[in-house]
């Protein structure tokens, strides 16, 4: 490329916006070269059924290095795209199942009372030994955790675990957000499918992470999600408190995982990365 093509953003990304606008009108600026790749778009008749105005994300035809990543992370504030790791292990994201959600719609999702409704729903059902697997809680759900005291910068924390999970071999996407989680809702991830029926909730919750826990949305699998943590619980009592939270946001990782929110607990306390998987 040359010094102009890195200086505005390159080729078609700038359909990736609402205006469809690159380059000095919009101030959108990329300070790296990237490597070949295609834009994505939505599958036709998609369960929202919204018209195809634009494709969802861009998405590299071979796998990156984390330095990469890295840097357009930090160019997040100039370019208004983020990047994300696409792990390919189980489909291809060209493929199928790309359902983007308006992300303007993540704000009508309050992660609170997505909390305390996942937990009512099971809680309605459940017998009293499945309850005790969320003591200290049982059937009442303790709301939303106490934000964490940051061990490092968020960007760097993310930087560091983006090139540790550079090294499986992962391609690159571009999706056009004001922030990392808003990632999920917009280029369509079907991952949590299973769980739930639609993303913007899920978007919402990664929101609060953000700001409590210094939390960044890293990488996307086909129903996998990796983020970096710059302030997790390091007591014990705070990370069973954080362990219910996963546990709405993700049954899986407790009852195919450990089993216990206690269990669980001592699985993330300290640990500077969240990995979530759903059936």
């Amino acid at each position: 490329m040359d010094d102009v093509e890195v200086r505005h953003l390159p080729g078609d990304l700038p359909q990736l916006f609402d205006d469809g606008v690159g380059g000095d009108d919009a101030g959108r600026t990329l300070s790296v070269p990237l490597p070949d790749g295609d834009l994505v778009w939505p599958d036709p008749g998609y369960p929202q059924r919204r018209p195809l105005l634009r494709p969802a994300f861009w998405l590299s035809d071979d796998p990156v290095r984390g330095d990469l990543w890295a840097a357009l992370r930090a160019d997040h504030p100039r370019s208004g795209l983020w990047p994300l790791l696409m792990d390919e292990t189980d489909q291809p994201w060209a493929a199928g199942q790309i359902a983007p959600e308006p992300v303007g719609e993540v704000a009508n999702y309050h992660p609170h009372a997505f909390m305390y409704e996942v937990w009512a729903d099971f809680a309605e059902q459940a017998a009293d030994d499945d309850l005790d697997d969320l003591a200290p809680y049982g059937r009442h759900c303790p709301g939303p955790a106490p934000a964490g005291l940051p061990l490092d910068d968020p960007g760097t924390m993310a930087d560091r675990y983006a090139r540790v999970l550079a090294a499986r071999g992962l391609p690159l996407a571009l999706a056009a957000v004001d922030r990392g989680a808003d990632a999920l809702a917009a280029v369509g991830w079907q991952g949590a499918l299973n769980h739930n029926e639609w993303t913007a909730p899920l978007s919402a919750v990664l929101r609060s992470w953000e700001d409590r826990f210094g939390a960044r949305v890293v990488a996307l699998g086909f129903n996998t999600l990796e983020l970096s943590v710059a302030a997790p619980p390091v007591t014990t009592r705070h990370a069973v408190h954080v362990a219910a939270e996963h546990w709405t946001f993700c049954p899986d990782i407790l009852f195919q995982g450990p089993g216990t929110l206690a269990g669980y607990a001592e699985e993330i306390r300290g640990k500077t990365y969240w990995s979530f998987w759903w059936d």
